[in-house]
């Protein structure tokens, strides 16, 4: 009785042994670590625009001191050697109307038509003061510049060269990566002494155009 109890104390335990020793086997497999192969994304940075000239056409009024504001065209290039500042080189012609006198006196003219050809120069430097983004129907945000602009030039009138100095302001929006729609507000100043006095003459001018970029 004894024996065969041995016995099968000794099976049950040979037979939990081999359970616990196939169930050792079998746990590297259920707890085996996976490492999955990941290939790093190749991402291109965004190209970005290495335009730094302007160069385009504007058109607006030109009020001469003395005369009756007239139709203003001329044409404008801009070198942009940074983000924030930028040189330019403008070009304007307009006509001068008939003074003030002219109109009141009803008598001859004081001027003739081709002494009353009005043209301009210069070389301005630029400072973009306030750099910002416009929003179109919400949804496209266009870049845009205020910008302020102080610069030196000459002004042909009245069949005489006068020195110039032009300081204004100007809108800049980007319709896109090469072509933007400005306006601007200028005052030419220069002495003229076409009346017999030597007097300091503001001559405004308000434009509008549109540049490319290359």
């Amino acid at each position: 009785m004894d024996s065969r109890l041995k016995r099968v104390l000794l099976a049950t335990a040979l037979c939990s042994l081999a359970a616990v020793s196939a169930r050792g086997d079998d746990e590297p497999e259920s707890w085996q670590v996976i490492d999955p192969e990941v290939k790093p994304r190749e991402i291109e940075p965004i190209a970005m625009d290495t335009e730094d000239f302007e160069v385009g056409p504007f058109l607006g009024i030109l009020a001469i001191q003395d005369f009756d504001a007239d139709f203003l065209y001329g044409l404008r290039a801009a070198w942009h050697f940074s983000e924030d500042f930028f040189f330019e080189a403008s070009y304007g012609a307009s006509q001068g109307d008939l003074t003030s006198y002219e109109k009141l006196s009803g008598g001859a003219p004081l001027f003739e038509d081709s002494e009353r050809d009005y043209t301009f120069y210069g070389i301005n430097f630029g400072w973009n003061a306030l750099p910002g983004e416009a929003f179109v129907l919400d949804r496209r945000a266009l870049k845009s510049d205020f910008f302020l602009i102080i610069g030196a030039g000459n002004t042909h009138f009245l069949d005489d060269n006068f020195f110039t100095v032009t300081v204004g302001a100007g809108y800049r929006l980007l319709i896109n990566d090469w072509i933007t729609w400005r306006l601007d507000v200028r005052d030419h100043i220069f002495d003229r002494d076409a009346f017999g006095e030597n007097d300091t003459t503001n001559n405004f001018e308000l434009s509008t155009g549109v540049t490319f970029f290359f």
